[in-house]
């Protein structure tokens, strides 16, 4: 018995320090991941077709800056975009995240899923409507359409998923909901006049251009909302990531559960493609990325690191739009599928090597 106790005592130590290394993992990751973010917006604000000084950065920021193009370049078009990018960036992230849980594949996401493209197609309609009857079209507009055609989607690509077995199929379903979505989408341009064309192409490509003070103020109250809201839900999306049955004897519902967790996921996508159009794999690759990195799927841990690195993602990859070639400018649909699509790649060959 004196021997069972000492080796009790000494389990017990053993892990103790297994949790102190891992919380002095999570921390050096944050704090990595805040440096990287620092860096990431000094640049963003510093370069661009025209490059701001660092010196008279610092006082632009603080009022005291005496050349007003430059304050108008910060002030009125780099930090609403910057904003932007970090606040859409992290809502795809997190959409992605939820959607990963709720069919429990690793490659579910909100573009390869149809989803991004069904919101797109109500907005054009919506848009394409609007501009024709000389309407302007404000942000609740924006947010309430692509939350209608997201859900729309959604119901489809829930309704697959009911009637086959394999994730892949799922995953080969959803492409083709996209592809429907883009036809169609196609279809209402061509009929669009030419004011309407030149602006949802410029949407449609994806971008966090254009993008005002007001876009930024709404689209945060949106985002940082619902985001909050999953974040409160860590405990119950922990017990789904468990299993149903697990869930259910911790006393969740999974009913109101999955509809909650399909409204919430649709939500953040919809604002993303309200004010920056589709964004591709970034919902795919950043959870996966995150949940490799800090060795864990605690909801409690992952969302709000997931947050982070979806906004760190996309500042980097529009940095790489507006300045690879400038004063030419990248979509940023094209850049994130550069380094998203490996990821997912890479994520599919893993699966198919488990399986």
């Amino acid at each position: 018995m004196k021997i069972t106790g000492e080796y009790t005592i000494a389990d017990e130590y053993k892990k103790i320090d297994g949790d102190a290394r891992r919380n002095l993992r999570y921390a050096i990751i944050l704090v990595a991941l805040l440096g990287l973010l620092l860096a990431l917006i000094a640049l963003n604000i510093n370069l661009g077709s025209v490059s701001v000084p660092i010196k008279d950065i610092g006082k632009i920021l603080l009022g005291h800056g005496s050349d007003l193009t430059e304050h108008d370049i910060i002030w009125k078009i780099r930090l609403p975009r910057m904003m932007a990018a970090l606040v859409l960036g992290g809502a795809l992230s997190l959409s992605g995240f939820l959607l990963q849980t709720y069919f429990n594949n690793p490659i579910a996401g909100p573009y390869v899923l149809g989803i991004s493209s069904g919101s797109k197609l109500v907005v054009a309609i919506v848009m394409v409507t609007a501009m024709s009857k000389h309407y302007v079209m404000n942000s609740a507009t924006m947010i309430i359409a692509a939350f209608v055609g997201a859900m729309v989607t959604m119901g489809f690509v829930l309704l697959v998923a009911q009637s086959v077995k394999r994730s892949t199929m799922l995953i080969v379903s959803g492409v083709m909901i996209a592809y429907i979505c883009s036809a169609i989408t196609d279809f209402i341009v061509t009929f669009a006049d030419d004011a309407s064309i030149v602006n949802l192409h410029n949407w449609s490509l994806g971008s966090f251009s254009g993008t005002s003070w007001e876009d930024v103020r709404v689209m945060a109250i949106v985002v940082l909302t619902t985001s909050l809201i999953v974040f409160f839900m860590s405990k119950p999306i922990g017990a789904y990531q468990l299993g149903e049955s697990y869930a259910q004897n911790m006393g969740v519902n999974i009913k109101v559960f999955r509809i909650v967790l399909v409204t919430l996921s649709s939500l953040l996508c919809a604002c993303v493609i309200a004010f920056a159009g589709p964004i591709s794999f970034v919902g795919i690759a950043v959870p996966h990325l995150i949940k490799g990195l800090l060795r864990t799927s605690k909801p409690l841990i992952v969302i709000p690191v997931c947050f982070l690195g979806g906004s760190i993602f996309c500042l980097g990859c529009d940095l790489i739009a507006r300045t690879a070639f400038a004063p030419l400018e990248l979509s940023l649909g094209s850049v994130t599928a550069v380094f998203g699509a490996p990821i997912v790649i890479w994520i599919m060959l893993r699966k198919k090597e488990r399986g």
